[in-house]
């Protein structure tokens, strides 16, 4: 199928099959906004319920110190909870 018919959350799709991306990324990539992006995967995520394929996720984690043990894995936290340093990176999706 030509990649101008495909709609964005199939062209989303295949690209988290090639390799993991933040939600910052995904919106850059196709020009949409990052909570568009959020909304798109989770769809994705759903699509793939009953397949052989699931959506993973790489938590965001403090480049500081490294904590990646946040309650919510698909926000990026402003703020580490352990040093309190902002340079928190975003989570990664991937379909795997």
């Amino acid at each position: 199928m030509r990649e101008a018919s495909r709609t964005t959350r199939q062209r989303i799709a295949d690209r988290l099959r090639d390799r993991p991306m933040a939600a910052g990324s995904i919106a850059n990539d196709f020009d949409i906004r990052t909570s568009t992006a959020l909304t798109h995967v989770e769809h994705i995520a759903r699509s793939l319920d009953g397949t052989d394929e699931q959506l993973l996720v790489a938590p965001p984690e403090c480049e500081e110190c490294g904590f990646s043990d946040f309650d919510d894995l698909t926000n990026r936290p402003s703020r580490c909870p352990e040093c309190k340093a902002e340079s928190v990176s975003e989570p990664a999706y991937r379909i795997g």
